[in-house]
């Protein structure tokens, strides 16, 4: 029998992952990173059901890409441009194709 996967999709863990790694490489501590993630997931509402999936992994993404802008590792305006091409490229992708930039 095959368990449940522990992520909704492969992006979260990429995501988590990700996130994991730069925490033990020592570009922001845990504590930091727990405070921000929080603070995120507030200002998309307490109500909101953020169960680990899209919704979840969305606001730990924007997490990351603001803890990474604010110490200079990332460019906001780079970002906001990786953003809209992925974005772009996702809808100009066939179903079940993958999707990549060019």
């Amino acid at each position: 029998m095959t368990p449940d996967p522990v992520f909704e999709a492969p992006w979260h863990a990429q995501l988590f992952a990700l996130t994991v790694h730069l925490n033990e490489a020592g570009h922001f501590a845990w504590p930091d990173w727990a405070e921000r993630f929080g603070a995120t997931l507030r200002r998309h509402g307490a109500d909101t059901a953020l169960n680990g999936g899209d919704d979840y992994f969305a606001a730990w993404l924007e997490t990351l890409e603001a803890i990474l802008v604010e110490l200079g590792t990332a460019d906001a305006a780079e970002t906001a441009r990786l953003t809209e091409a992925w974005r772009a490229a996702y809808l100009h992708t066939p179903h079940g194709a993958p999707v990549t930039l060019e």
